[in-house]
């Protein structure tokens, strides 16, 4: 992806350092933008739809003057009911253009990817890192699929 060529990058950064948890920041914030271009101004609920993959769900959880949480979620459905699987939480800081994963629901997940990637980071990584890391994959993973949310 491409996307990370628009990094400056200001200093070498190593996992788990601040320095590179704010790069992973900004390079979610890229990636979040790719997907949802008109991040700055949607509001409510939003769905995106391509061949062969689930349908992702977007919803504007909460708008503040610097600041966009919105939820990223594919819905399975279950015996008991519709199941959000991942269910990413995220906040957006439109002024310093970061992306943060606030939170990732479940440790269950259904989707074979995600499970190798908490497999592959739950050593290594401590949680904000993990679920940073798995946000940036994820995203990347949905730009691939060819998701893209645009108000209609």
């Amino acid at each position: 992806m491409l996307l990370d060529s628009r990094l400056v990058p200001e200093t070498i950064v190593r996992p788990n350092s601040f320095a590179g948890l704010m790069s992973l920041y900004e390079s979610n914030y890229l990636r979040l933008l790719y997907l949802v271009p008109e991040l700055q101004r949607l509001d409510g609920c939003y769905r995106s739809t391509v061949a062969g993959d689930c349908d992702l769900h977007i919803e504007i959880l909460e708008r503040c003057r610097y600041t966009v949480t919105l939820s990223l979620t594919y819905y399975f459905d279950a015996a008991e009911g519709a199941v959000a699987d991942p269910d990413f939480r995220v906040r957006a800081y439109l002024d310093g253009r970061l992306a943060e994963a606030l939170s990732l629901g479940g440790d269950d997940y259904r989707h074979a990817e995600l499970r190798r990637l908490m497999r592959q980071h739950r050593e290594e990584l401590n949680e904000r890192w993990r679920r940073n890391m798995i946000l940036n994959k994820w995203l990347d993973y949905l730009i691939e699929q060819g998701h893209l949310v645009i108000e209609r």
